[in-house]
């Protein structure tokens, strides 16, 4: 798969497989793609964007799903994850990302998913 930096493809790509991981599993996923994570072995976990509450913060979700390439996916219960990711805040892993460098989030070990 082609990466793309275009927010609303990466919108549309995500939307239609949350709507089909609901559909098989009946619970409300949150579908995020990170194809470097296998390079850098981390996942950058969105907590604030503009100033303001995001990512894990608001999601309404009951699991995330990581897509790390065409082939490797990692699902987690929100509140898992955010037990994760609570012990980098305020650390040099909770770190400025996203387009711009206008979000706030944690840079997760993809180490920490299996412990």
């Amino acid at each position: 798969m082609k990466h793309n930096s275009d927010f609303r493809y990466d919108l549309e790509i995500g939307l239609t497989f949350e709507t089909k991981l609901y559909e098989l599993l009946g619970k409300k996923i949150e579908v995020k793609r990170d194809f470097k994570c296998l390079e850098t072995g981390n996942i950058f976990v969105e907590y604030r964007s503009r100033c303001n509450p995001s990512g894990i913060a608001t999601s309404e979700a009951d699991y995330y799903c990581y897509w790390l390439s065409d082939y490797h996916f990692i699902m987690i219960e929100k509140d898992e994850l955010k037990k994760l990711c609570r012990k980098y805040l305020n650390s040099n892993r909770d770190v400025l990302g996203g387009d711009s460098n206008t979000s706030k989030g944690i840079l997760l070990p993809l180490t920490d998913f299996y412990k």
